[in-house]
């Protein structure tokens, strides 16, 4: 199958790696990848932020990019979320309308790509300790994402998934939010990574790369025996050693 890599901007410039292990879960999963480098952002943090007519530019340049028949994954559930929830706002009744919602019925967050289209869950990978998974508010309230990062993850060889306490609730960081509201940011943070450790979890692993970011801040700056990974780099943690 002939896919197209969308990767964020949260990812391409704070955790590149993430992009190269998606492109490679992608392409042991069977796919044929492509990247189109003048890709930038989904228009997100703008529209979130209530800058609508800067998001819908950005958000136009991403529909412009892609041809009607392109089927995108990306390795975001928020990303994924924004176009397939909120795209409507900004297009719907305009001359972009009709290749929106095409584009609304073809991008994929990875997981829900990998278990529901491609079928495919096991890719080798391995990866000894206890983790939980974080249910980012984009995933589960947006993207109706649950169980499909836990079946990835059930296949990881030496991995042990555990479910902490709460583990639906968010994370704290929410855009904006957590520079608006840093103090209440920061609690829901503490909450958060105070459950994994409840569970006696040393990985907190999820879809988005902005939970992640967040939570790691506030690990690091409490010099807290934890660590965040994406889904996309623990399904291909390990390989070297198959």
């Amino acid at each position: 199958m002939k896919v197209e890599l969308f990767v964020p901007c949260f990812i391409d410039q704070l955790c590149p790696d993430t992009a190269f292990n998606t492109l490679k879960v992608l392409e042991k999963a069977g796919c044929q990848v492509h990247y189109n480098p003048a890709q930038t952002c989904c228009g997100q943090p703008a529209f979130n932020a209530g800058f609508w007519d800067d998001a819908k530019a950005v958000a136009q340049k991403m529909i412009d990019e892609y041809d009607e028949d392109t089927i995108i994954v990306t390795p975001s559930a928020s990303c994924t979320g924004m176009v397939k929830n909120y795209y409507t706002d900004l297009f719907t009744n305009t001359s972009s309308h009709n290749k929106c919602r095409t584009m609304q019925g073809s991008i994929y967050e990875l997981s829900d790509f990998l278990v529901n289209i491609m079928q495919a869950e096991y890719f080798g990978a391995e990866m000894d300790g206890r983790a939980v998974y974080h249910d980012s508010c984009s995933a589960l309230r947006e993207c109706k994402i649950k169980e499909e990062p836990r079946r990835l993850l059930s296949h990881v060889h030496g991995l042990e998934l555990v479910e902490m306490q709460a583990g639906d609730t968010c994370c704290g960081f929410g855009g904006t939010f957590a520079v608006k509201f840093d103090a209440i940011s920061s609690a829901m943070a503490q909450q958060k990574v105070q459950h994994a450790l409840d569970a006696g979890a040393e990985y907190m692993i999820s879809t988005d790369a902005s939970c992640l970011m967040h939570l790691q801040n506030y690990i690091d700056k409490h010099k807290i025996q934890l660590k965040t990974m994406h889904l996309a780099d623990v399904l291909a943690h390990g390989w070297g050693n198959i």
